[in-house]
């Protein structure tokens, strides 16, 4: 019987050999393949230059900061939203939950004695107090009245009184209070009956304006402040208010360490350095709320710089101009009540006489990459962040990317637009009695580029404006044109059918004889301020914003793309 052929021992080793090989070939590939990973990562790591998440924002950013209700101002072209824009337009109703002043709440008292019938009308009559306010709820219905402060004596004739109050806008699409303070001539009748003749223009009873405290620090000692029960509310529902009151007196003293010991036990933080400077405003906001929002994480005072580089995009010599105060654009006041900040010239003055008393240690962090988490356990009084000369990695906000994204918030909140603006964006409405629409008219350039806006000069020609606004706003409307276009007799023709305003009718608001243009001033050390390119568009977009009815350009005018052609978005 023959037996199967065994396998010979050299096939044997030749078919272990070509496993081992094949083992040892797919095993040096992939380690190959993994180097050229590591290596290609490492490139891309060295030479990726992340996009500025202003120009290109991520989608929270875009849904956050340059989400707006008027979609023909771009987010590069105009004022970034603030804290007070995301805040529910009922938030003031529901801050205080007590309804508006009505005609019954005020009922004239009846007259009393009356013996000198030619001298001075006394403003502290509880009649005259009543007919004021009467004469007010009944001449301005376009508002709901919350509180009115005393009346104070006129002009010398003795038959003036000034009196302030406290109101929103019917139906007003913005979550904010808003003061004024009216001269009234009154007349005396039969029996001291009293009557009002005439009520002054937005302003004009500057004798019921108090003085703001003088005192660094603290609120306001205004007539119509949330902590005052000065003024009237007849129904006693007094209560403190978290929205903004624009036109009361602004106290935004900075503030100030009041002794040694409340220095050297405080802890610090300040960023110095970096290509943040004169960038446009946007830029400057989403940095300066990384710093500020690192600072309430590791629980420190943050220590900021008040002076600003006004970027060229804002300014009348189209160059980058420093010495602007944050003040002059933003809420200072809100934001020291509501954080704690210092001044950054007054802490190094104070830190050069405790400093070495007090063993005052100083953390210095050259790399935005360290995290706010691993400065947790600093016991140093000050952390200071240095950053370099080479941009995109010297912005501020980089310290809030990454995993930092997750952890730090940026207080939008607490930044809020200058009240002093505002006021005036409330002196122009208040002309228009708060009753008007809006329109923005896009020109200039896009006008004269037929090849990306070929229909757009044609669109928004006087007799196609008065074409297409007559489907939307009635006769005779006051209408507020914002608009880029320089000759402003270019919209002549919309004048026969309605009463028509311009930014520029309202400027003795901010000239030399103006409250905004004194208190500018005064901030700035007796230097006059000049009145930006940013406050402009500033107090415009806003003006805007509070139209009954809002004509966009390139939602309602023009079928052409806000872009240029096919750039048409669906959130335009």
């Amino acid at each position: 019987m023959q037996g199967r052929p065994l396998p010979s021992r050299t096939a044997s080793f030749r078919a272990e050999s070509l496993g081992q090989r094949a083992l040892h070939l797919v095993g040096n590939l992939g380690f190959a393949l993994f180097v050229l990973g590591v290596l290609a990562f490492t490139i891309i790591a060295a030479t990726y230059h992340p996009d500025d998440p202003l120009l290109h924002p991520s989608s929270k950013l875009t849904s956050f900061l340059t989400a707006t209700s008027s979609a023909t101002f771009r987010s590069d072209e105009s004022v970034l939203r603030t804290g007070e824009d995301f805040l529910n337009a009922s938030a003031a109703s529901d801050d205080d939950p007590s309804p508006a002043i009505r005609l019954s709440d005020v009922s004239p008292t009846a007259a009393g004695d009356c013996d000198d019938k030619g001298g001075p009308i006394d403003c502290k009559d509880p009649e005259v107090y009543h007919v004021m306010m009467q004469a007010s709820i009944e001449t301005y219905r376009n508002n709901h009245f919350y509180r009115f402060g005393k009346p104070a004596p006129g002009a010398g004739d003795g038959r003036t009184c000034d009196m302030a109050w406290r109101f929103r806008p019917k139906d007003a699409k913005r979550a904010a209070f808003y003061k004024d303070y009216r001269r009234f001539d009154l007349a005396r009748g039969p029996n001291c009956t009293y009557s009002v003749v005439k009520i002054g223009d937005y302003h004009t009873g500057v004798n019921a304006r108090k003085k703001k405290n003088k005192l660094k620090g603290g609120p306001s000692s205004d007539t119509l402040s949330s902590s005052s029960a000065d003024g009237l509310d007849p129904r006693n529902g007094e209560k403190p208010f978290v929205v903004p009151v624009v036109g009361e007196a602004v106290n935004d003293t900075l503030p100030v360490v009041e002794s040694e010991g409340k220095f050297s036990a405080g802890k610090y933080l300040i960023y110095t350095g970096g290509g943040d400077r004169c960038k446009p405003m946007n830029h400057y906001l989403w940095s300066f709320l990384c710093a500020l929002g690192e600072a309430q994480y590791l629980n420190r005072t943050l220590i900021m710089d008040l002076s600003i580089c006004l970027n060229s995009m804002y300014t009348s010599t189209n160059q980058d101009e420093e010495g602007k105060d944050f003040r002059f654009y933003f809420d200072f006041e809100h934001l020291r009540d509501s954080a704690s900040v210092l001044d950054e010239r007054q802490f190094w003055k104070d830190w050069a006489l405790w400093q070495k008393k007090d063993r005052l240690g100083l953390h210095l962090v050259e790399n935005f990459k360290v995290t706010p988490m691993k400065l947790a356990e600093v016991k140093d009084a000050l952390i200071m962040r240095k950053f370099g000369a080479v941009e995109p990695d010297n912005y501020w906000y980089r310290v809030c990317e990454g995993e930092t994204e997750s952890v730090i918030q940026r207080p939008w909140h607490l930044i809020w637009k200058s009240r002093r603006l505002m006021d005036i964006v409330s002196g122009i409405a208040s002309r228009m009695n708060w009753d008007f629409d809006s329109v923005h008219v896009v020109r200039g350039e896009k006008a004269r580029n037929t090849e990306l806006w070929p229909n757009l000069a044609r669109d928004t020609s006087p007799e196609a404006l008065l074409s297409t606004l007559g489907e939307k706003i009635d006769d005779r409307r006051h209408l507020y044109i914002a608009t880029n276009e320089p000759d402003t007799s270019f919209f002549d023709p919309l004048k026969d059918k309605y009463i028509v305003h311009f930014f520029d009718d309202f400027k003795d608001l901010w000239d030399e004889n103006s409250e905004w243009y004194t208190e500018t001033q005064r901030l700035n050390i007796g230097i006059p301020v000049e009145f930006d390119g940013y406050m402009r568009v500033e107090v415009d977009t806003e003006v805007f914003l509070r139209g009954k009815k809002q004509i966009e350009t390139f939602n309602d005018l023009t079928s052409d793309c806000k872009d240029g052609i096919n750039a048409c978005r669906t959130d335009s």
